[in-house]
């Protein structure tokens, strides 16, 4: 599911020949193979983060392949999954950053529930196959994602990290909105300018100078949550 005002933005993809093309293809496939994530997860980053309420966006590649990893938000694993190389590395960074505690799950609802839409540029991936669902149409639907917030008259930072998130950037009017770029948070990567890119205060400097209030970037731990 989405929310209602992401719909109504889209709604002119959604009745589009490859958009119901990939969602037969994914009928069948989620019959016949381990897809992730669940089904109904799928649009769990534009569930959580209205098209209105949509601050900042952080944009991931695909989800993670593993079994129990994606959740249908980009970086993020459910509470009890341990957490992915390159979110250690984005919770290395936060607490560089902003001095944030390094939380003991890898959840992003905290920042997905504050307005931070957190989106891949592919929103399903099989079983141990990175990449696998690259080019089957998820593109074409994530750039209007990217294009309905361009639109937008309000501004939205966008966080891209990587070649792959950056591409997204031919989309985005720079003299209205933020982005911020590095290299991606990825164990190979990550040294080469990542840390120490401060992207989380560069975010929320970019929000006030526009009169949004700031992100709470702090991760409640899990027994906060409980």
């Amino acid at each position: 599911m989405m929310q209602q005002d992401w719909k109504d933005k889209l709604k002119n993809e959604l009745t589009q020949p490859y958009y119901e093309q990939l969602m037969t293809m994914l009928d069948e496939q989620y019959e016949g193979e381990s897809i992730y994530p669940a089904r109904e997860q799928l649009f769990q980053a534009l569930e959580y983060t209205p098209f209105e309420q949509t601050r900042v966006v952080i944009l991931g590649q695909d989800p993670y392949h593993g079994p129990g990893q994606a959740n249908g938000l980009s970086f993020s694993v459910p509470i009890g999954i341990p957490i992915p190389p390159s979110l250690r590395n984005i919770y290395k960074e936060l607490q560089a950053d902003v001095g944030c505690e390094v939380p003991d799950h890898g959840s992003l609802d905290a920042w997905a529930k504050q307005g931070v839409l957190l989106l891949n540029s592919v929103l399903s991936v099989r079983d141990g196959k990175p990449n696998s669902h690259k080019g089957l149409g998820w593109e074409r639907f994530t750039d209007a994602v990217i294009a309905a917030l361009n639109e937008r008259e309000t501004p939205v930072v966008f966080i891209l990290w990587g070649s792959y998130a950056q591409q997204k950037a031919a989309f985005i009017n720079t003299y209205k909105h933020g982005v911020i770029a590095s290299v991606h948070p990825s164990p190979l990567a990550a040294h080469r300018g990542f840390f120490g890119s401060k992207p989380f205060s560069k975010t929320n400097e970019m929000l006030t100078s526009w009169g949004q209030p700031p992100i709470d970037w702090r991760i409640p731990s899990s027994t906060e949550l409980n």
